[in-house]
């Protein structure tokens, strides 16, 4: 028989639940604690109020509402603004079915999707028409992901190749062809530009690398060989690099009178960059599947195809799912550089803006609003791929 003392130490600590009690156990359980919480507190209200004054004092925020449609569409025609709406539903739509067939409902994603439109209208000063479409595209949110849980046997296998459909869809509506009205590639700006860039590139790149990542684990010599060497090259070339071949030299491989859009090559070239990259982050899921997944599909009488895509790359994807998502938002905060190439993103739109003679010096305000548009499109790929990781988790 131990002896209580021994048996109680070994218990876990108890979290005390009342706050008196959990602050005097974390932030002042001694000398040396409570002196550093008294200065970090002093510290965060010397920020916070420094950051109220300005806000409400100094900060001139006209700035952005003056140029909010440079921000999100730049030099588009206004009057074609009704088919920016129409990408913008279609993508929430897929967005939103996506939620539906692989996540499930949350009370914190529901929270989060609900309160971006409420926020927007309550904030943006924008016409009437827009604050209708803004909750006509939160309310499409919802739907797709109703659609989603109830067409999940049937769409589920097929989600991934219907976003790759849309993308020639986005192309069309926004720059126009085949019954619509042609808006040149240089009238596409802003936050219209970056997110076109974003979902092409993490849309093709992301096929393109696993056939790279897969080829590189291939018995076959010549996959083998080829996709090594393809992704040594390209991880050792700088980003920028790539975007200028894509934009000068890309142009003179092509036949006489063909031309290829600057946002297209601007896409590929984020394409083969990141693919490189995502082809070791799949690899090295890859390699964490034990040798008996294998062994025990050739049992089942699997070829190698079936093993592949049935047994290996569900599991290898589901491993790197934190790798990978980490690599579609540094592919999105990426987007930033065309601007070294002639094309105006957010970013570069922002430049512009502060070169106005009327809001020389506002740099916060408008770095500020940036910062918010990018971190909001981040946070909700990482809020995503959380929900995605714990909902395969619970279904394994």
């Amino acid at each position: 028989m131990e002896p209580q003392q021994t048996i109680e130490s070994r218990l876990p600590p108890i979290t005390p639940n009342d706050p008196v009690q959990w602050m005097r156990a974390n932030l002042f359980s001694s000398w040396f604690n409570s002196i550093l919480t008294v200065l970090c507190l002093l510290f965060i209200y010397k920020v916070a109020t420094g950051a109220w004054v300005w806000a409400t004092g100094t900060a001139q925020w006209e700035v952005l509402s003056v140029n909010l449609y440079q921000f999100f569409i730049g030099r588009y025609p206004i009057d074609q603004a009704a088919r920016l709406w129409g990408v913008t539903t279609l993508l929430s739509l897929l967005s939103g079915l996506s939620w539906g067939i692989w996540g499930r409902f949350s009370r914190g994603v529901a929270i989060f999707v609900g309160a971006v439109p409420v926020a927007l209208l309550a904030l943006l000063p924008i016409a009437l028409m827009d604050k209708v479409w803004i909750l006509a595209i939160g309310a499409t949110v919802f739907a797709g992901f109703f659609a989603g849980q109830k067409l999940k046997p049937v769409v589920g296998n097929w989600l991934f190749a219907i976003w790759l459909l849309s993308f020639p869809l986005l192309i069309w509506l926004i720059g126009g062809g085949i019954g619509l009205r042609v808006v040149p590639d240089n009238l596409w700006n802003g936050l219209l530009l970056t997110v076109l860039m974003a979902v092409g590139g993490i849309f093709l790149s992301f096929p393109l690398g696993v056939l790279l990542a897969l080829g590189r684990q291939s018995t076959m010599p010549i996959f083998r060989w080829f996709s090594t060497i393809y992704i040594e090259v390209v991880r050792g070339l700088p980003l920028i690099g790539i975007l200028f071949m894509a934009q000068v030299m890309f142009p003179l491989l092509l036949p006489p009178g063909v031309e290829v859009s600057r946002v297209i090559r601007a896409v590929m070239g984020f394409v083969l960059f990141s693919a490189a990259y995502l082809a070791e982050n799949v690899r090295g899921g890859l390699q964490a599947i034990p040798r008996g997944q294998i062994e025990a599909a050739k049992a089942l009488g699997l070829n190698v195809v079936q093993t592949v895509l049935l047994i290996v790359l569900p599991q290898a994807l589901k491993a790197v799912i934190p790798a990978i998502v980490g690599q579609f938002i540094g592919l999105f905060k990426d987007t930033s550089l065309v601007a070294i190439v002639g094309l105006v993103d957010l970013m570069g739109v922002c430049r512009t803006i502060l070169a106005q003679p009327d809001y020389i010096g506002r740099y916060a305000e408008v770095y500020l609003f940036a910062a918010l548009i990018y971190w909001i499109f981040c946070y909700s790929m990482s809020l995503g791929s959380r929900k995605l990781e714990k909902s395969l988790a619970s279904s394994s």
